[in-house]
């Protein structure tokens, strides 16, 4: 990895190195990487121990997970992530460390009103994490695999299943074929035997991760049909397959994680595939093809 490279073009190269070795990582380094990507923002900040305590592991195994990527330590790892800190930390790890406190004072004080109060706060924290990522993201690879896609299939289980099923319902406002999974009566498999290749694949899973979702991706990948991945991280099993990965993180608040990012995000997703088959339209009645003599 180029140690010159602006700073936060040298976290992403290093955590796209992380996400293309991690299955080939121990356990125990599999902990730490998943502890890097999601702690980004307050890696500079972390002691050595805090990074085991938190993971679960010695601090020797943080020290072999540097070496591992190229690192003489954790310090010059730590640096990498030390030198993206000019730009602001994302609000909705601030958060944390609010809603801790606000606990830890309100001693069993707080009314319903706080509660709510409390909760919004931290899904307004996390959909400002995700607007500023947004750009970098691959948004528009998805965009376009939807606008060519003969059909469109969701997939969602368990707490993803309300992202699924509203992506289920918008994208039959597009001429396409939609097809849900909802796995109602064990019949999943048997939906699953109409897919075809260059269809298209939306997963939706967060950790840890539903079987059936997994299991879904893996059969449109075998199939050659391209998966659009909604999930939480690189190291993620449906990034690995992923024509294009939507990363998003939620905000948790008094221990319960939102949707409100990812609903935002598969919102963003249809709305950016209504726009651009509406231009495609518009433009092929302004150029109609002409007539045969």
């Amino acid at each position: 990895m180029d140690r010159r490279a602006p700073p936060t073009a040298a976290v992403d190269a290093l955590l796209a190195r992380i996400g293309a070795e991690f299955a080939g990582l121990s356990r125990q380094l599999k902990l730490i990487a998943r502890h890097v990507e999601q702690h980004r923002d307050h890696l500079g900040l972390e002691k050595i121990q805090d990074v085991a305590q938190r993971c679960g592991v010695h601090p020797s195994a943080v020290v072999r997970f540097a070496k591992h990527f190229g690192f003489s330590g954790y310090s010059e790892l730590q640096k990498v992530f030390r030198d993206g800190l000019s730009r602001q930390i994302a609000p909705a790890r601030n958060y944390q460390a609010r809603i801790r406190e606000v606990m830890s004072q309100a001693e069993g004080r707080l009314s319903s009103a706080d509660i709510a109060y409390e909760f919004i706060g931290g899904a307004i924290a996390g959909m400002q994490e995700l607007q500023r990522d947004l750009h970098g993201s691959t948004l528009g690879d998805a965009v376009e695999l939807l606008a060519h896609a003969p059909a469109v299939w969701v997939a969602g289980a368990r707490r993803s299943f309300p992202v699924a099923a509203y992506l289920g319902y918008a994208l039959q406002h597009t001429d396409k074929p939609v097809q849900l999974l909802t796995g109602v009566g064990a019949m999943q498999d048997g939906q699953l035997r109409a897919l075809r290749e260059h269809d298209v694949m939306i997963a939706v899973s967060f950790a840890p991760y539903a079987e059936e979702t997994v299991r879904a991706a893996q059969v449109a990948a075998e199939r050659g049909a391209p998966l659009i991945a909604i999930t939480d991280s690189r190291m993620s099993p449906l990034a690995a397959d992923a024509a294009a990965a939507l990363l998003v993180q939620e905000s948790s608040t008094f221990g319960f994680r939102a949707l409100t990012n990812a609903m935002a995000l598969a919102q963003s997703l249809f709305i950016a595939l209504a726009y651009r088959l509406e231009l495609e339209d518009q433009s092929a009645a302004a150029h109609p093809p002409e007539e045969k003599t």
